[in-house]
């Protein structure tokens, strides 16, 4: 594979390791443990702020290192270093053997290999000129101050990314992969009389630069920041009580990741830890209810050839029409609740364990259209866009705010609102949703997610959906 023979290049011939030595390293530090790999990387990023009409910040970075653990049971040893030497990884044999001394496992079958590739494997960073990428933004500047006298701040980001990896079993199976990652982002801030709003809106994928380097792509940004700058500067105080609410597509299902997700993924229900835990074959949504996770969508931010562990990514179904069907399993947590990994082992870097992650985690299609269900509310809330949110594992319990919001007033969008809250509990809102449009549409590529410290990119998806009652935190007095 190519992707092999260019990380062999980065991680052997530039640094001088030996490949064969280092195998020996591996299969000496995992002996007697149940689990393990090497996990190598070379990572490159750059980054471009443009604010005030002038560039404020650019920066780029390289990062180097690798990460060896070994598994035992429910105990795991990881050492890792940002020095790519032999006797750099000899000092982390010894610390991960420690771990399983005694243990005497048997080492876990590797995953299977693949040959398909999601994305392309070149290096955005090193296809377009400098000079390129600041005019992007400048000329994205230009254009925005252009567009409405009440426009008062324009900021534009561009950032990219390379990272290589490789990852070496006991056996001596290696599986490597290549893997980009751009984002453009803009937010405008419009102003009238003393009140002042903002828009946002970014975009990115597993590409090069030229997608975002076209007018119609960055123009597309920028008339949505600046939409969403107005809608806000003209919005009222939101209502509070509780409601039904209408659930936009795209990416309001970043609700779905946070109250849904993170509740299905494996080491959370291993532990029993989880709203969803012990809950397997049991009806937990709406009828019509499928959720999937889904690694293998091309070019797409939170998509994967293979996972960090070395397993091909896979199309997961969570949620069957209502029914939990499956969890998101990393290889350690698979082998736990002998059930097998579903290409979800996922770290930030070189410097941090795997564990299990989200990729792409989608709502599929109903049949409703999204007007129709706009129609069948007599008075409620739409929810477009989304901020920050919080949201507790155990209980399923969240909070999420919206950043765009539109009341609705007998089947009629009306005006749009400032400062409402979603509140309720994933497993329980999930049972109230009764019109699922078909319309479902995945977010621009703008979604990271943090647990325990680490962040990794990932996407979300859905459709229209109404829920039949959700508490709404309001600003109306």
């Amino acid at each position: 594979m190519t992707d092999i023979a260019t990380t062999d290049d980065i991680f052997f011939n530039r640094s001088g390791m030996d490949q064969k030595r280092v195998e020996g390293i591996v299969e000496d530090a995992l002996h007697g443990a149940d689990d393990g790999e090497l996990f190598l990387e070379y990572n490159q990023s750059e980054s471009f702020v443009f604010d005030d009409g002038q560039l404020k910040n650019a920066s780029f970075d390289t990062m180097q290192g690798f990460g060896l653990r070994a598994v035992a049971g429910e105990t795991a040893g990881y050492s890792h270093a940002s020095e790519l030497s032999e006797e750099a990884l000899k000092r982390a044999n010894a610390t991960v053997k420690a771990v399983h001394a005694g243990h005497g496992g048997t080492m876990a079958a590797g995953p299977s290999p693949t040959n398909r590739s999601l994305y392309i494997d070149d290096n955005p960073l090193n296809l377009v000129p400098f000079e390129t990428k600041i005019k992007l933004l400048s000329d994205i500047d230009a254009y925005a101050r252009g567009l409405d006298d009440r426009i008062k701040q324009v900021s534009a980001s561009l950032s990219g990314e390379w990272q290589a990896v490789q990852i070496l079993r006991a056996d001596g199976n290696r599986a490597a992969d290549i893997r980009p990652l751009v984002r453009l982002n803009v937010s405008v801030v419009t102003g009238e009389g003393d009140r002042m709003e903002s828009g946002n809106y970014g975009t990115g994928g597993r590409e090069t630069y030229e997608t975002y380097l076209q007018a119609e792509t960055w123009q597309r940004a920028v008339d949505e920041a600046l939409r969403q700058a107005l809608v806000n500067l003209g919005s009222v105080p939101a209502p509070a009580g509780e409601m039904p609410v209408v659930l936009g597509p795209g990416w309001p299902a970043i609700l779905l990741h946070e109250a849904i997700g993170h509740g299905l993924e494996g080491d959370f229900n291993r532990k029993k830890t989880s709203a969803f835990a012990e809950l397997m074959g049991k009806r937990v949504a709406a009828p019509g209810v499928t959720v999937i996770d889904d690694g293998t969508i091309e070019d797409r931010r939170g998509s994967l050839t293979i996972d960090d562990e070395g397993t091909p990514a896979q199309r997961t179904v969570l949620i069957e029409d209502g029914i939990l069907t499956g969890y998101m399993q990393d290889r350690m947590n698979a082998h736990l609740m002998d059930v097998p990994s579903t290409g979800n082992g996922r770290r930030q870097s070189y410097a941090h364990a795997p564990m299990p992650r989200m990729t792409n985690t989608v709502m599929e299609n109903g049949e409703h259209k999204p007007e129709e269900i706009i129609k069948s509310v007599k008075k409620g809330l739409y929810a477009v866009n989304f901020g920050g949110g919080q949201v507790d594992i155990t209980s399923g319990k969240f909070v999420f705010t919206c950043t765009e919001a539109y009341q609705i007033e007998d089947g009629k969008l009306g005006a749009a609102v400032k400062g409402a809250t979603l509140i309720g509990s994933g497993p329980e809102a999930l049972k109230t949703v009764s019109m699922i449009g078909n319309d479902m549409a995945l977010d621009p590529g703008v979604g990271t997610c943090g647990k325990d410290g680490q962040g990794v990119p990932v996407g979300v998806g859905q459709p229209t959906m109404l829920l039949d009652e959700l508490t709404v935190g309001g600003t109306e007095v």
